[in-house]
């Protein structure tokens, strides 16, 4: 299993993504480094981990505002993030590729009707990835067709958009120790099976690793498990 850390950033700090109430989140606090610079977090991150791959979630930039380039362009330096940061518009997207993100990460929470219908071929933005946004296993998003929805209803966006990696991310299992959106994954990977599926939110250690294995992961995005050293790479 391949581990993708995460980092949450709001008001140019990282912070303690709990459950999807982005409201109350703070800034981080962890025994693996002092403070909640971005930079000095994901190095740290990336150290234990033993990867270059980054996930970031710029919380600011996914309530509306525009992105963080400065920030992303600062941790393009140190990893190859990943980067879920709204960016659905073409313009959006290549302040993405300007700042050095190695994905963009669109999120079905994003998604309106008028959702992209193919991937970008102009060079112009990052390879998409699609991340599958769900809240207590229903997904998350604009689109009325999507909304509320089992997470397979998106199987057709991740074949109409040609992403070869999906992530499945369900935000209220995000901080909570309750374990990882395993049915989620299992019935992705059973309707794209050659797409590489990362699955988020919950993991609790090595037996939830194993366990998203199982269901055909092909890795996990981590966060509090990695602070709270409940998974050593």
């Amino acid at each position: 299993m391949r581990i993708v850390p995460v980092i949450d950033i709001k008001g140019g700090v990282v912070v303690h993504a709990r459950r999807g109430r982005r409201a109350e989140y703070a800034p981080l606090q962890s025994p693996l480094v002092a403070g909640a610079e971005p930079v000095t977090v994901a190095r740290a991150l990336c150290a234990l981990c033993r990867t270059k791959t980054l996930y970031v979630a710029d919380l600011d930039a996914l309530a509306g505002e525009p992105a963080d380039e400065a920030t992303l362009a600062a941790l393009a330096s140190v990893a190859e993030p990943w980067v879920d940061a709204g960016a659905t518009p073409p313009e959006r997207a290549a302040a993405l590729k300007r700042a050095g993100a190695a994905r963009n990460v669109l999120g079905t929470e994003s998604i309106g009707p008028s959702a992209p219908a193919a991937r970008p071929q102009d060079g112009a933005a990052p390879p998409l990835v699609l991340s599958v946004d769900l809240r207590d296993g229903r997904l998350i998003s604009q689109d009325p067709r999507l909304a509320g929805q089992a997470a397979s209803a998106a199987a057709p966006l991740a074949r109409a958009l040609k992403v070869k990696e999906l992530l499945v991310i369900d935000l209220a299992r995000v901080g909570s120790r309750e374990g990882p959106p395993l049915d989620a994954v299992a019935e992705l990977a059973g309707v794209l099976p050659t797409t590489a599926i990362y699955a988020g939110g919950g993991v609790r250690g090595d037996e939830d690793l194993r366990a998203l294995e199982s269901a055909g992961a092909a890795g996990a995005l981590v966060a509090t498990a990695l602070h709270e050293g409940r998974i050593t790479p």
